[in-house]
């Protein structure tokens, strides 16, 4: 079985063995694998229950990634993406009294799907590459960016070590608290432990900040393993009535399929010049490795999980000797055998009433903020001595999270990108999409 895989996948051709595919396969995984602890508490608090998602997460993920495998043959790992989650949560499904849309998540589902619908469909007329050539570079920077600094400040949030004041808004929160406390413990062990450049370094911090919470009393841990949860609470659960009742439905889909876009295609580029994927400047097999992503999204939203995008942590497997599908196929057997780990899940994604109807997450808020310094890397792009450039860019990292909503962000930027090089007599040389984008966000802003 093992030779004629090896032979499927072309590992001899491409200059690897399939002891190098297999240990690949593994670093990929232990790389991305907070996923599987993290997004079933992220999605949780849109509503959802946590053992289906922790399903969803991991069958969807283990899909996309066996699609990639068969299909692309790159050793690239896809799930549920960090940022994608979130506006889901917080952006979509949050309270309108906190700046969210107030969805219902089976309406949120269904907005996803269709997302996933068109980014697939799209692959026969164009679409990714005018969205991809319609974008200035400063924006899809500053995009990525602003959505790092929003998990990072939720993470903060989350973790007890920013709190609302009086008069200044925001404040540092009491140190001297068990949750807070514990989130610097698991802080400091997953920067120690991405410092020494630890593949896993996320997914050791929180089993470690685990034991500590249930060694101190603060969690209780049932075991590790167990039979899988039911995957019922969330499998067909899409409502796309409920969908086409929302006025702002239309903004909502483009910005899952916007960030979906540029999430994987810099994925794919990323990964591929490290793995030596490129040729001539092009990704071969490119449409057999977004269609991957796109599939993986459908079905994740069917399943009952947020958008399924490329991972940037499939340069770990890269780095280990990866060179083919074979790698990849490996992680997707062992994300598929993650669903046996939902204990872990349910001690991750507990809460801590610290009063006031404050809750806090001490073991999941260090991974986010750790997410969101890994999301920085880009901001040295941005051309800081050009304000038709800065300015926007700036106004796009600062109003995610202050306003806790990715849309708000994408729309400050595109309107201020519009009206600045407008103004500067410079209008023509974006492409005229832009102008459009900014239009149709203005004219939603007037009709609020």
């Amino acid at each position: 079985m093992i030779e004629r895989l090896s032979r499927f996948f072309g590992v001899s051709a491409a200059g690897s063995s399939v002891r190098t595919e297999i240990l690949a396969g593994v670093s990929t995984y232990m790389a991305l694998s907070y996923i599987v602890l993290v997004n079933p508490a992220v999605l949780a608090g849109a509503g959802m229950d946590a053992g289906a998602v922790m399903m969803a997460t991991c069958l969807a993920s283990a899909l996309a990634t066996a699609w990639m495998a068969f299909h692309a043959n790159y050793p690239i790992a896809l799930a549920p993406g960090m940022g994608h989650n979130f506006f889901f949560a917080i952006t979509v499904c949050g309270p309108i009294a906190a700046g969210g849309l107030g969805y219902s998540w089976q309406v949120a589902l269904a907005a996803v799907f269709v997302s996933g619908s068109i980014f697939l469909v799209s692959s026969f007329w164009g679409l990714r590459a005018r969205i991809i050539t319609l974008v200035p570079a400063h924006l899809k920077t500053s995009i990525a960016v602003g959505i790092g600094l929003l998990i990072a400040v939720v993470g903060l949030r989350w973790g007890g070590l920013l709190v609302a004041r009086p008069g200044i808004y925001i404040g540092l929160g009491e140190l001297g608290e068990s949750p807070v406390l514990l989130t610097l413990f698991g802080l400091t062990v997953m920067a120690v432990l991405t410092a020494a450049r630890v593949p896993a370094a996320l997914v050791v911090g929180i089993l470690v900040t685990t034991l500590l919470a249930a060694l101190t009393g603060l969690a209780k841990l049932h075991g590790v393993v167990a039979w899988p949860p039911s995957i019922a609470p969330t499998l067909f659960a899409l409502d796309f009535k409920g969908l086409l009742r929302e006025s702002d439905f239309l903004s909502v889909v483009f910005v899952f399929l916007f960030v979906d876009i540029f999430d994987t295609v810099g994925t794919l580029i990323g990964v591929g010049q490290r793995a030596g994927l490129i040729v001539n400047g092009e990704l071969p097999r490119a449409r057999q490795a977004l269609t991957a992503d796109a599939v993986g999204t459908v079905a994740g939203s069917v399943l009952g999980t947020s958008t399924v995008t490329s991972y940037v942590e499939s340069a770990a497997g890269v780095a280990a000797g990866g060179k083919t599908g074979f790698a990849a196929l490996v992680t997707a057997v062992l994300l598929a055998g993650s669903i046996f780990f939902y204990p872990l899940v349910e001690v991750v994604g507990v809460g801590f009433d610290v009063g006031g109807g404050v809750v806090l997450y001490p073991i999941l808020a260090p991974a986010l903020i750790l997410i969101g310094v890994f999301m920085m890397h880009g901001v040295g792009d941005i051309a800081w001595n050009d304000p038709r450039q800065a300015i926007p860019a700036f106004l796009t990292i600062v109003m995610m999270p202050l306003t806790t909503n990715i849309t708000e962000g994408i729309s400050f930027g595109f309107i201020s990108t519009s009206v600045l090089y407008l103004a500067s007599g410079k209008g023509r040389s974006l492409h005229w999409g832009v102008h459009v984008i900014a239009a149709c966000f203005l004219i939603r802003y007037l009709l609020i």
